[in-house]
Parts: C-alpha cells; sequence; structure tokens
C-alpha cells in the first residue's frame, strides 16, 4: 500500500469555499489530482486436492505366496481427493470506476492511501506498515530404514527374485517371533526395564515395516492447492466450473477427462439498483465509494455440496457518494475503506 499527499492551497480562506472536487478519471488531463479506483469484486476459489502415489514393491506379486497378503497391487497408480474447498472474494481495479480526486484552491491538505495498484483505502490516515507473517517451518520426515540396508549377504547371492522374497518373508517372521518372546519375557535377552523395551520393540517395529515395503510397495502423500478464479457479474445456475478425475486431479472446465464441478451464483437484491435515468443525471460532488450487494454461491459435484454461502460482490450493489462538506477547512474526516469490496469500514471526525 502506498500513501500520497495532496496538497494544494496553502492560503487561509472561509470554509464555506473549501470542497473537495471529485471527476471521472481522463488520460492525459487529470492532472495536479489523485486518482484512484473501485474494486470489483472477484471470487478466488482454492482447491485443495491430496494426490497419494502408490509404487508397488519389489516382491509385491510374491507377497500372497509368502506373507499370505491379498490384493497387492503389482503396478504403480495415482488417486487424487478433493479435501476442501475455500473461497475468498478479492478486488481488482475496476477500470470503469476510476475517478480524480482535486482539491480546490483555498482547501484543506488531503491524505489518500492507496494500494500498490491504485484501489483506494483510505482519506486522512497515515500509512501503517504491516508485518509479513513468517510462514512456520515444515516438519522435517522422519527417517525411514531402507530395506535394501538390512539385506543378508545369503539374499544378496541368491539366483532369483523368488528366493530373494522367500528370503525377506523368512526375516520378517523372524522378527515377529522376537517381538512375541519380548512380550511373553521369554527373550534370550530381556530389556532392563519398560523404558528399553519399549525402544526394543519400536525398533523390530520399523525393520519389520522396513521389510513389508517390499511386498506391500509405498504410498507417498502430496498436497496440491489449485486457484479458480470467478468474476461474478451474473446469475449463474449449474455452471461448470472446473472438473476432476481421480487419476489426473483438477481439470479445466472444458476438459472431459474429469467428473463437472458446479457453481451457482444468485443476485440476492440486498442493494437498490439506481435506474438508467437516475445514473445519467448524478453528479459527482463528493469521494465515491462502493455499496456492495450480497449473493448466493453454492459449488458442488453429484456426490457433494462443497460450498454454501453468501459473498459480498460489488458488482450487484451501486456506487454512493460521501458528502463533500465532510473535507472541508474546518472539518478533518478520517475514513477507511475495504479495499476488497470498496465500501466504507469506519468514518469519523479526527479527535472522535
Amino acid at each position: 500500500m502506498r500513501t500520497i499527499c495532496l496538497l494544494c492551497g496553502l492560503a487561509v480562506a472561509a470554509s464555506g469555499l473549501a470542497q473537495t472536487e471529485v471527476t471521472p478519471y481522463i488520460p492525459g488531463k487529470s492532472t495536479e489530482a489523485v486518482t484512484y479506483f473501485l474494486p470489483k469484486t472477484v471470487i478466488e476459489i482454492e482447491v485443495q486436492a491430496d494426490k497419494a502415489t502408490y509404487t508397488p514393491g519389489e516382491f509385491s506379486k510374491y507377497a500372497d505366496r509368502y506373507l499370505r497378503l491379498n490384493g497387492i497391487a503389482t503396478e504403480e497408480s495415482t488417486q487424487w481427493e478433493i479435501s476442501s474447498i475455500t473461497v475468498k472474494p478479492v478486488g481488482m481495479p475496476d477500470p470503469a470506476k476510476v475517478f480524480s480526486v482535486k482539491l480546490k484552491d483555498k482547501t484543506a491538505a488531503l491524505l489518500v492511501g492507496l494500494t500498490p495498484d491504485g484501489i483506494i483505502t483510505s482519506i486522512n490516515l497515515p500509512y501503517e506498515k504491516k508485518e509479513k507473517e513468517k510462514p512456520a517451518a515444515e516438519p522435517k520426515p522422519a527417517r525411514k530404514i531402507d530395506p535394501h540396508d538390512l539385506m543378508t549377504e545369503e539374499m544378496l547371492m541368491a539366483g532369483s527374485t523368488a528366493k530373494m522374497a522367500e528370503l525377506a518373508a523368512r526375516e520378517i517372521y523372524d522378527i515377529r517371533e522376537s517381538k512375541n518372546a519380548i512380550l511373553r519375557g521369554q527373550a534370550d535377552n530381556m530389556p532392563k526395564d519398560g523404558e528399553a523395551m519399549k525402544l526394543m520393540l519400536s525398533n523390530l517395529e520399523e525393520q519389520e515395516n522396513a521389510w513389508l515395503e517390499l511386498f506391500c510397495g509405498t504410498t507417498t502423500h502430496e498436497s496440491r492447492t489449485f486457484t479458480v478464479r470467478l468474476v461474478p457479474n451474473k446469475n449463474l445456475e449449474k455452471e461448470v466450473l472446473f472438473r476432476f478425475s481421480k487419476h489426473l486431479g483438477v481439470l479445466d472446465n472444458d476438459d472431459l477427462g474429469g467428473e463437472p464441478v458446479y457453481v451457482t451464483l444468485t443476485n440476492l437484491n440486498t442493494v437498490p439498483q439506481a435506474s438508467g435515468e437516475d445514473t445519467g443525471k448524478k453528479k459527482l460532488e463528493g469521494i465515491v465509494y462502493n455499496v456492495p450487494g450480497k449473493a448466493k454461491l453454492t459449488i458442488f459435484n453429484r456426490y457433494k455440496t462443497f460450498f454454501d454461502n453468501t459473498v459480498l460482490a460489488t458488482q450487484f450493489g451501486n456506487t454512493e457518494m460521501l458528502a463533500k462538506d465532510l473535507f472541508n477547512k474546518k472539518t478533518t474526516t478520517q475514513v477507511i475503506f475495504d479495499p476488497v469490496s470498496g465500501a466504507i469500514l469506519k468514518i469519523q471526525r479526527e479527535g472522535e
């Protein structure tokens, strides 16, 4: 966000002559003025999708023969699933709502706050720099045992994969026997106390899981965020927002490789619309701001509803003006605008 200080006319004058002049922006002609945009609503839809990738183990086809494990897949596969959908309205500069603030001679200084892309955020308030939040450190993945590090000389010298699988299965059964002996108190080298027993069992469990990976394979999980943007200019009835495939993930709305995820958007008509005749007669005599409307937004597919709530939409609202007398020589009025909707969040006279 940046703040522009517009200084005009330092001479003292009667308060009745001091007022803010606002005009539509004209390139090359709106000089000695602050130009600002009002925002239009863009709805950002963040789709959180989880990807699970299965990699078969080296001995997967022997899992049933040596370990009696049924249904172990022998081919690599990928599975996607939508975990959540969140909706966040954002404000973008509206090229149809751009104005220039010019102070007439003998008026007070005006402080206008703008975002980097020119959306008005405040009047007569100093800029407050917000510190960026530091991203949370991602936890380091736990170190896993590589089953190849556990292979014996006999296993490595085996003449076939089937023989290697047989020897690996024997290692798994030996580990299970050791765990049972410790739990029954029948092991040759019993741990001295409970903590030592817990540590020993944990180590045996890790080794068993490492050997089992050679038969059962491994599944890695990855989470991705996809962003879809929607501009609410009109009512929508069961429009395809995007498509989703269990094997390919999030796809464009025209990609028939996935099933459709729909959006329905309904203007709730919470703000009366000005007639065309009234709009044409409206004269700019103060700071223009948005009065956003509300819309009902629903995102769903044939199985479930992901989002069903109301959202603010400036396109379904109207524009109004702050009285010009609020910014005369006698009065310093402070105003805070919402950069997302362009609505007034707070208005007060200085010192109140």
